[in-house]
């Protein structure tokens, strides 16, 4: 892998999602390009991403303040987040730190990576492959011109639609349950 393989990422922002309570959308967008890459990210892990993009400091640190706080305690640096790997609709990353003595990587989900990320100013990358496939290129109206694998699901009826959706929240296929949620926003806005 070539640092030409990686495209840095942006946190644009999280969404609720309007037909499942626990799980939200992360949207990271392309930083030099329209690309956008939606996660869906569970309850607690949005409230901690949105936490910092807010600049809403708990009075106690949740987990990932905490962790930032042994990291700078020892002296240790997180140098990127790098989401290596997509597969059955979950993405896999990597925090990559290193210190005077030694660099290594630790294998993460992307949602703490992301708010890791966000509170020590790590930079966020995936692999080029990784944008392609899960990613979308939003029109004037922030509604996705282009998603992979949705032209088969844009026939079902939206009752079919949210039942898909609920099954992949269910079974952990959150990029799958992404894209299935911007095709029912897509129909609902139509109607």
């Amino acid at each position: 892998m070539t640092n030409t393989d990686l495209v840095e990422l942006e946190v644009l922002g999280i969404t609720r999602n309007a037909y499942s309570h626990n799980a939200y959308a992360l949207l990271l967008k392309e930083k030099n390009g329209e690309r956008i890459v939606p996660l869906v990210v569970g309850t607690t892990e949005a409230q901690a991403i949105a936490m910092r993009l807010e600049g809403v400091i708990p009075p106690r640190p949740i987990t990932h303040d905490l962790f930032r706080s042994v990291l700078q305690a020892f002296r240790i640096m997180p140098e990127r987040v790098e989401i290596y790997k997509f597969d059955n609709g979950v993405f896999f990353s990597r925090l990559h730190l290193s210190s005077e003595a030694v660099s290594t990587e630790l294998d993460c989900r992307t949602s703490d990576a992301v708010a890791i990320a966000l509170r020590t100013g790590a930079p966020i990358f995936a692999h080029e492959q990784i944008v392609e496939k899960a990613g979308y290129v939003a029109g004037d109206d922030g509604e996705p011109i282009r998603t992979a694998d949705s032209h088969n699901d844009e026939e079902l009826s939206i009752e079919r639609l949210q039942e898909r959706l609920q099954h992949y929240v269910d079974s952990e296929e959150y990029e799958r349950a992404a894209e299935i949620q911007k095709i029912i926003a897509s129909k609902m806005a139509k109607h």
